[in-house]
C-alpha cells in the first residue's frame, strides 16, 4: 500500500508465511536471500527467551544467540536491537535480535519500528515473533512497522525510499489477516497526517487542505467547501479575522461519511453521528502578537488537528467504521501586515457569541470556536470532539509524553484514554474547572481569547462555550505535535498524534 499524497515514502509491504523460520534460512531452500532475519527475544533476570524457532536457526547459523545477547548486555525492552552481520552464510546477511519487553503493545510496536527500519535499508527482513502473540500486539507490531520508516524530504537529490518486505512467520493469515490489514490503515492514516502536518507552508495554504480533502474522497467522503467570500456572507468571523492578513484564502471544510450498511434498524440515519474538528493554522506567525524567531520553526504544524482529522476520515471506509463520521477543518493562516487582526479587535462568531482579541497568537481557539458552533447549530451530533495543536502550557502540566484531554462527558472521556493507551497514543484528563471562568470575561465581548494561566484550561473553558450540550471532548496536542528524534515509531518532526487514538475509539463505537 503506498499513499497518493506521500509518494518519498513507501508503506512497508507486510506478509503472513506459514513455514517456519528455519525454512526460510536454509542454504539448500532455494528462497531468495533473507537480508535481515529478525528474532524477537525477552529477558527475565540473566536468562534470555527467543521466539518461536530460534532453536532451528541456532543450529543453521551457528550462532550461539543467547552469547550473543549476553556479551551486548542487552535488557530486553521493546525494540531494543542487537545486529549481528552474517558472513558465513548463503542466505542471511543480517541478523537482528529485537527485544519484546514485558510483551505488551506497546513493546511490539516498537519492535515492529526497530524492525522495518532495518528492512527499508536492506530491502526485506524475515520476521519471527512469538505465534501465540494476543490480536493487540500483532496489531500493535504492524502499526510500528508501517510508521518506522516515514520520512519527508525536499532534497535535490532525494534518498531512496523503496517499500520494503516484511515476511512475518508462524502468524496464520486466517487468524491475523484482517488484524494486519486494519492496523496498516491505521498505520497509514497516521503517517498521512504527518505528511500534511510536515509539508511546508510555502506548499500548504488553506486551498491546498482543500485539495487534499478533495483526494480523500474516493474513500468514500462528500466534500463541501467554504471559500473566503462564504466565509463572509455566512458570520464565520473566527476563521475571517484570523486570515485576514495571510496572502493566502481561508477555508472551512466539511467532509462527511456514512457507513455503506448500518446493521441496524432505521438506516443511516439511526446511527450515532460523531463529528471531528480540526485546527487548520497552516502557519502562525502570531500575527502582531508576534513570535520569537525560534517558536516559529516549527508552525508549519500548528495544522496537526486538522491533518489529523483528514487522516482519520481517508480510513473510515476501509477499517469498516460503523458510526456516521463528520469532519470540520477550520483553514487559515495566521499573519501579520496591515490588514491583520488587532489586539483589542472583537470579533463576532459563527452563531453570535464575541470574542475580544487579547493576543493575536491565541488564534486556534477563534477557528475552532466557529467550526464548532457550525456543528452545534446544523450537526446532530451524538458526540464531538475537537484536536488542536493549542497550548504551550498543555506542555508544561504534561512534558512531551502525552496529550491533554478536557470533557464535559465522563464516558466520553474514558473511553478517549482507553483508546489512547491501546493506540500508543495516551492522553490525560484536565479538569474544566469552572473556578477560571471568570479569567474569560472582557468589559467588550462575551469572552477574551487571551485569559491567562492556567492556559490549557482556560483555553478549554473558552471553546466549551462554543461546543453546546452535547457530549464534547477537545485533545491539546501541542505537548505531542513533534519528535525531536528518531524515537521508534516516530521520525523525527511531526508526529500526528491522535489519529490512531480516534481510529481505535471510532471503531468501538
Amino acid at each position: 500500500m503506498s499513499l497518493t499524497v506521500d509518494n518519498q515514502a513507501e508503506v512497508p509491504v507486510i506478509a503472513l508465511s506459514g513455514r517456519p523460520v528455519a525454512d526460510h534460512v536454509r542454504a539448500s531452500s532455494g528462497q531468495a536471500d533473507v537480508p535481515v532475519l529478525a528474532l524477537g527475544f525477552t529477558r527475565s533476570a540473566d536468562t534470555y527467551a527467543l521466539s518461536d524457532g530460534a532453536d532451528s536457526v541456532t543450529a543453521e547459523l551457528g550462532i550461539d544467540l543467547g552469547g550473543v545477547l549476553a556479551r551486548a548486555q542487552a535488557v530486553g525492552s521493546g525494540g531494543e536491537a542487537v545486529a549481528l552481520e552474517i558472513l558465513t552464510h548463503r542466505r542471511v546477511r543480517q541478523l537482528l535480535l529485537v527485544g519484546l519487553g514485558q510483551q505488551s503493545p506497546r513493546d511490539y510496536r516498537r519492535a515492529g519500528a526497530t524492525i522495518a527500519r532495518a528492512a527499508q535499508r536492506r530491502g526485506k527482513a524475515v520476521v519471527s515473533l512469538d505465534a501465540s502473540t494476543g490480536h493487540a500486539a500483532v496489531g500493535a507490531f504492524v502499526e510500528g512497522a508501517v510508521l518506522g520508516p516515514f520520512g519527508f524530504e525536499r532534497k535535490s537529490a532525494p534518498s531512496e525510499r523503496a517499500a520494503a518486505e516484511l515476511c512475518l512467520t508462524g502468524w496464520d493469515r486466517k487468524i491475523f489477516g484482517r488484524i494486519v490489514d486494519e492496523a496498516t490503515a491505521i498505520g497509514v492514516a497516521s503517517r498521512r497526517a504527518r505528511y500534511f502536518a510536515i509539508t511546508p507552508s510555502s506548499e500548504k495554504s488553506p486551498e491546498r487542505l482543500e485539495s487534499w480533502s478533495r483526494e480523500l474522497t474516493p474513500a468514500g467522503l462528500t466534500l463541501e467547501v467554504w471559500d473566503d467570500a462564504r466565509l463572509v456572507a455566512e458570520g464565520f468571523g473566527g476563521i475571517v479575522a484570523v486570515g485576514s492578513a495571510s496572502a493566502y484564502a481561508s477555508r472551512f471544510l466539511r467532509l462527511d461519511y456514512t457507513p455503506r450498511r448500518s446493521g441496524r434498524r432505521g438506516g443511516a440515519g439511526s446511527l450515532p453521528h460523531v463529528v471531528l474538528v480540526g485546527k487548520g493554522i497552516t502557519f502562525d506567525t502570531g500575527g502582531i502578537s508576534i513570535k520569537s524567531a525560534d517558536a516559529m520553526m516549527n508552525m508549519k504544524r500548528d495544522m496537526t488537528g486538522a491533518a489529523v482529522v483528514m487522516g482519520v476520515m481517508g480510513a473510515l471506509r476501509e477499517l469498516g467504521v460503523r458510526v456516521r463520521v463528520t469532519g470540520l477543518i477550520a483553514a487559515a493562516e495566521n499573519a501579520f501586515g496591515a490588514a491583520a487582526m488587532r489586539p483589542g479587535d472583537v470579533v463576532t462568531h459563527y452563531g453570535g457569541r464575541t470574542s475580544e482579541v487579547g493576543n493575536t497568537d491565541a488564534e486556534g481557539r477563534l477557528v475552532l470556536a466557529d467550526a464548532l458552533a457550525y456543528a452545534d447549530q446544523h450537526i446532530d451530533a451524538t458526540t464531538v470532539v475537537d484536536i488542536a495543536t493549542l497550548t504551550g502550557a498543555g506542555k508544561v502540566a504534561l512534558g512531551t509524553s502525552m496529550g491533554a484531554l478536557f470533557s464535559n462527558d465522563d464516558s466520553l472521556a474514558g473511553a478517549l484514554e482507553a483508546a489512547g493507551l491501546l493506540a500508543g497514543e495516551p492522553v490525560w484528563r484536565l479538569p474544566l474547572a469552572e473556578v477560571y471562568e471568570d479569567l474569560l470575561k472582557s468589559p467588550s465581548a462575551d469572552a477574551t481569547n487571551a485569559a491567562g494561566g492556567p492556559g490549557a484550561i482556560t483555553a478549554a473553558l473558552f471553546l466549551q462555550h462554543f461546543a453546546g450540550s452535547k457530549p464534547w471532548a477537545h485533545l491539546d496536542i501541542a505537548s505531542v505535535g513533534d519528535s525531536p528524534d528518531d524515537a521508534f515509531e516516530y521520525t523525527k518532526g511531526a508526529t500526528g498524534f491522535g489519529a490512531r487514538l480516534l481510529l481505535r475509539w471510532l471503531q468501538n463505537l
